[in-house]
């Protein structure tokens, strides 16, 4: 019986309540209304990316290198399935994730500098600019986005790591 039920009932992946967590803040509507985030496949890519990034530099300054991997592969799979869902299909799925994974690396160079102790400011502002607004911002949304998201990222660090892994960030 025990073989049956574990057939029919896998465990979850690793790490699905925390990936669950990241896609659930990048989807707040607060971000879309309050910060003036586009509401749109690249807006939604973009604030998943941002909250990813946090927890992966996070996750980085606790040398959890394993969680890191299997963060990334929860990332990697959802992109994947997310672009089958918008009719991507098998012959271009491997340029469009090598784009994606372009992206989310680069984001997570440029968060993890404006995060850093000592880093200026408005580094974080000039890069949510960059890539959440396309250069183009809405007057003070950089701004609003960026104290957000170090609101955010303190959140994240304040986090014992057992309940952060298991997505039970407050």
């Amino acid at each position: 019986m025990s073989f049956l039920k574990r057939l029919l009932n896998p465990p979850p992946p690793p790490l699905a309540q925390l990936w669950a967590w990241i896609t659930e803040t990048a989807r707040d509507p607060y971000y879309y209304t309050r910060h003036q985030v586009a509401d749109t496949v690249d807006g939604r890519f973009d604030m998943v990316a941002l909250v990813t990034s946090l927890v992966l530099i996070r996750l980085e300054t606790l040398d959890l290198r394993r969680e890191q991997a299997l963060l990334t592969e929860r990332f990697v799979d959802d992109m994947d399935g997310s672009l089958r869902d918008i009719g991507i299909g098998d012959m271009v799925i491997g340029k469009h994730m090598g784009r994606i994974m372009g992206a989310l690396g680069g984001r997570l160079g440029t968060y993890r500098e404006a995060l850093a102790p000592g880093a200026a400011e408005p580094l974080l502002a000039e890069a949510l600019a960059r890539n959440v607004y396309r250069s183009d911002p809405p007057e003070g949304a950089a701004d609003g986005l960026a104290e957000a998201a170090r609101a955010l990222y303190a959140r994240i660090q304040a986090t014992p790591t057992a309940r952060l892994l298991e997505g039970e960030i407050r």
